[in-house]
């Protein structure tokens, strides 16, 4: 007995090194097979769709951590892994993505970036709508917030990216998909991008309907610059349509006797109503100021400039508003010109002959009644008058050869009267005027065409 004790006191420390060989070789064949374990695993789930996927593998036991999209998805993922040969136990650590109940989907423009928020169904979704946000949107920054989530209705994606594309035709604004329920707000881009907004949502997929669609136009407008420099009267900004924009345009030249017009008017629709009605006694007033700009966003007219003197700024400043339509709001912003330097009368001659040689005083056909398109000229002609104060200035009155003599007659002297009220009711001195008809018998230009009846049909400043 004491010689068995002898003996095994010698082979036991023999059993270590054999318990280290085979730690070490358990451990590098479990190595590589866990390793394959986790790649044939992964293999077999490539066709499942699964959020936050996580694969670890013990010996031949796997440990599947992810996010299903529904109950179906997360079964099928585990029974992929099941049946992965080598797999003895599958840990199934697999959840459902949570239900979105409304399920809300928005995108949200302001000036500098869209934002895409609340829910997407799908990861695959998620990418397709950043793609089509930043494709439709020209190089705006667009910031991906959304969560994946389930309870999208059917054909959500359809319905998202029509949506996207109205963004785009957005300043800024909301489209906000709850459910099946589309609401819209903000304010379209272009004049137009409200209706061609309305039209896309006609084109929703089937079971979505719009609840609200509070997208308004941006102001219409239409400015009007007098530059005394360049002598040009410049028009930008929107009118309705082609009829309205040579309306204008011929008025325009009938009220700015001698600035060059410059047209960059466009014809847009969303025109408030009265449109037309307010911009013709607004450039009037504007054709009255020596340099000004006059701008009219919606149904606001904003005129500001210098007046060629006191009583014309008095007149605009009380006088426009009256003849807008119904609704119409005038803010004026009216000052008045330095005085020019006095002249003699041989230079104030000059200067109204220069006026007058550029346009001529307008009445209604056959009638003393002053045309209101003459009163930016009739402005200027007050102008040279208050700059040679002491002189005595006749205004004549004439007339074609068409009709009977007398009536000529009358009427030039009637017309010749009408002017000189014009002036005096603008402050002059009555004293400083006095008014003569002289029919048709100082002519200036044959009479057998209408262009010399034109010109024979005339007001003369004559200074005395």
């Amino acid at each position: 007995m004491h010689g068995l004790f002898r003996w095994s006191g010698k082979w036991w420390p023999g059993v270590i090194p054999l318990v280290m060989f085979w730690a070490i070789a358990g451990w590098t064949s479990t190595e590589p097979l866990e390793a394959d374990l986790a790649q044939r695993s992964t293999a077999a789930l490539k066709d499942t769709i699964l959020d936050k996927r996580r694969i670890s593998v013990a010996g031949r036991d796997v440990s599947l951590a992810a996010d299903a999209f529904s109950e179906d998805g997360r079964q099928s993922a585990v029974a992929s892994v099941e049946t992965v040969p080598g797999v003895r136990l599958v840990n199934d650590e697999t959840r459902l993505v949570p239900e979105a109940k409304p399920f809300v989907w928005s995108a949200e423009r302001d000036v500098l970036r869209v934002t895409l928020s609340g829910s997407s169904p799908l990861p695959a979704s998620k990418g397709r709508l950043m793609e089509a946000a930043r494709a439709s949107l020209g190089g705006v920054e667009v910031v991906d917030r959304m969560n994946l989530s389930r309870g999208a209705p059917p054909r959500f994606d359809n319905a998202a990216l029509l949506l996207l594309e109205q963004v785009g035709k957005l300043k800024d604004g909301k489209i906000t998909l709850s459910d099946t329920k589309v609401s819209l707000s903000g304010m379209a881009r272009e004049l137009g991008g409200r209706e061609a907004i309305a039209a896309a949502l006609k084109n929703l997929p089937e079971g979505f309907s719009v609840a609200a669609n509070e997208v308004k136009a941006p102001p219409y407008i239409l400015q009007a610059y007098k530059d005394p420099v360049a002598v040009t009267l410049t028009l930008t900004g929107n009118v309705p349509d082609s009829n309205a924009h040579t309306a204008l345009v011929a008025a325009a030249g009938r009220k700015f006797f001698s600035e060059k017009v410059v047209d960059n008017l466009k014809a847009s629709i969303g025109a408030p109503v009265g449109f037309a009605a307010a911009v013709v006694p607004a450039l009037g007033a504007l054709s009255r100021l020596s340099t000004g700009t006059l701008v009219i966003s919606d149904r606001e007219v904003k005129l500001s400039g210098d007046a060629l003197y006191e009583a014309a700024a008095v007149q605009i400043r009380a006088g426009l508003g009256k003849d807008f339509p119904q609704g119409w709001q005038f803010k004026p912003e009216i000052s008045v010109k330095p005085p020019a330097a006095p002249v003699d009368a041989t230079v104030c001659q000059q200067l109204f002959s220069e006026l007058l040689g550029k346009a001529r005083i307008r009445f209604e056909s056959g009638k003393a009644d002053i045309v209101a398109d003459s009163a930016g000229l009739l402005d200027r002609l007050i102008e040279t008058a208050l700059r040679c104060p002491t002189a005595n200035i006749e205004i004549s009155g004439h007339s074609d050869t068409n009709g009977e003599e007398a009536a000529n007659q009358a009427l030039s002297e009637k017309r010749a009267q009408a002017v000189a009220d014009y002036l005096v009711k603008a402050g002059l001195p009555a004293n400083r005027f006095s008014a003569v008809g002289y029919g048709s018998t100082q002519p200036i230009a044959a009479n057998d065409t209408d262009q010399g009846k034109a010109q024979n049909r005339r007001i003369d400043f004559v200074v005395k």
